[in-house]
């Protein structure tokens, strides 16, 4: 799914308004029978409904989204916040619209008029929509407060007020919904750690803007889903045998830490690998020989840690590299000479990550095959501090271009940045994969992939959607706060059976 900004969602409006044709107070009233329908699906209708609505075409909306509900019977009242003009032509419409149907419309000029809001209320924001340039303050400010200090339900209509589409409201007044009742695609805000509490539960509602205007705008960002992933994905032939699909090489492990290194073997021979081999210490042989019978092992010369490229490394034909090995000199010692050595496409994971934080040189090797798989911490340590979320978007983005490498910044919906400036936020995976070793998983599901021949953009974009599908599979069978990462690898089989 393509993520649009403002401006595009602005201009996918007037698309369809100019091409199908449709009038604008048209379109505005079948986005707000959708918004109606939702609220009676939901049982709403049966409460006291409290629409908050500015003068712009937001507040239209809302408008006209009490005029629905009424005609249903609902308990509706209406606040419209006086900013001192007549707004916006289809907002005037549907306010004369409202009067032939109701009298209680109240116009709020102060907070001496702001209703009392209970726990059996809903708060409909309709107050502003996208078209928010600067934070909000004044007496918009003081109703949003009122309404977030309040125990009601809040829903929010297309956007939480005072929150822009494709930038940061990070420590500003910003209306907390528990329901977003948007339109046709996600906006970039809706999937950013920093709104959750914002957004709350976002909803899309298909009100029928023009197709021919997302299939022929570019877009930088998307959301992954299964048209995308679908296009990516390719069954096995008939006559394939193991050999094509690839022989992996994971460099994991060390005193101590040889689990990692099982958890990393099993994601990757459960993604597909036709052969796996193991470079680790010689004190993780007999687990790993026990544990992955499938899996070839390789033993380092040191009983405790990894210090040495394994031999015939270009003979493999993709390699994982991190976890478990721990914070050795002799690492990044190795990491450099696998780097210089081979050119194949290379998963770098964990404390691998961390010597890049470290050893800065080592970054010069990297290539447009490696993948660099940093949580937010090891995000921080590579490439230093933001303000908030979208700047570490942004700057995923810039530093995957000057390192020409893929990025992905793990988290829930984790977001992928590739060297060309594409971009992708996944749509998979719950709290429950927040769990020691659930990235060691994606490591080998990454290089596993890799192996088979996906190019590392494809390799991100289907292992991390994989990885989320997995896991949240897992959750439906165990519950999320009991789930393991070994039980994403036990599940993994049934998230390929999905799409295929």
């Amino acid at each position: 799914m393509k993520i649009f900004s403002a401006e595009q969602i602005k201009a996918w409006d007037a698309y369809t308004i100019a091409q199908e044709p449709i009038s604008s107070i048209d379109l505005m009233e079948r986005a707000a029978a959708k918004c109606a329908e939702w609220i009676i699906q939901h049982n709403y209708a049966g409460k006291p409904l409290h629409i908050f609505c500015g003068k712009g075409n937001n507040g239209g909306d809302g408008l006209a989204i009490a005029r629905l509900l009424l005609q249903k019977g609902c308990t509706v009242t209406i606040y419209i916040l006086e900013f001192g003009n007549k707004g916006t032509d289809d907002f005037q419409f549907n306010l004369q619209k409202l009067h032939e149907v109701t009298a209680d419309i109240h116009f709020l000029q102060s907070a001496d008029f702001f209703p009392v809001l209970t726990k059996d209320d809903v708060a409909v924001d309709a107050i502003l929509g996208t078209g928010l340039n600067k934070p909000i303050d004044g007496i918009t400010a003081e109703l949003v407060q009122h309404i977030n200090l309040s125990a009601a339900t809040v829903i929010a209509i297309d956007i939480p007020s005072g929150m822009p589409a494709d930038k940061s409201c990070k420590d500003a007044t910003v209306v907390h919904a528990q329901h977003t009742l948007s339109f046709q695609v996600y906006k970039e805000c809706f999937l950013m750690p920093e709104n959750e509490e914002a957004c709350g539960e976002v909803h899309l509602l298909n009100i029928g803007l023009s197709k021919d205007y997302y299939h022929q705008t570019i877009a930088s960002l998307h959301l992954v889903d299964q048209e995308i992933i679908k296009q990516i994905y390719h069954k096995r032939k008939s006559f394939a045998h193991k050999g094509n699909f690839g022989h992996a090489l994971l460099i994991a492990g060390s005193y101590g830490k040889t689990g990692a290194a099982v958890l990393a073997a099993q994601g990757c021979l459960r993604s597909g690998a036709g052969l796996l081999t193991v470079h680790t210490p010689l004190c993780g042989y007999e687990t790993l020989q026990s544990t992955i019978p499938e899996a070839m092992v390789d033993t380092d010369k040191e009983l405790y840690f990894i210090s040495t490229v394994p031999k015939e490394v270009t003979r493999y034909t993709a390699i994982g590299i991190g976890p478990g090995i721990g914070l050795n000199e002799s690492n990044a010692d190795m990491l450099i000479q696998l780097l210089k050595a081979t050119h194949q496409p290379v998963v770098i994971d964990a404390d691998a990550l961390n010597m890049l934080s470290i050893k800065k040189n080592i970054r010069t090797y990297l290539h447009e095959d490696c993948i660099l798989t940093p949580h937010p911490k090891e995000f921080e340590r590579l490439f230093g501090k933001t303000t908030n979320d979208f700047e570490r978007k942004e700057l995923a983005l810039q530093k995957a271009e000057e390192l020409n490498c893929i990025i992905i910044l793990k988290g829930h919906y984790t977001f992928i940045a590739c060297p060309n400036g594409d971009a992708y936020f996944n749509s998979t995976g719950n709290p429950g994969m927040a769990t020691a070793g659930s990235g060691d998983v994606l490591t080998g599901i990454l290089t596993g992939l890799l192996a088979q021949g996906y190019s590392a953009e494809e390799s991100a974009v289907l292992g991390v959607y994989l990885h989320g599908l997995a896991g949240d599979l897992a959750a439906l069978h165990l519950s999320q706060e009991a789930m393991l990462a070994g039980d994403i690898i036990t599940h993994l089989g049934k998230a390929f059976l999905q799409l295929q």
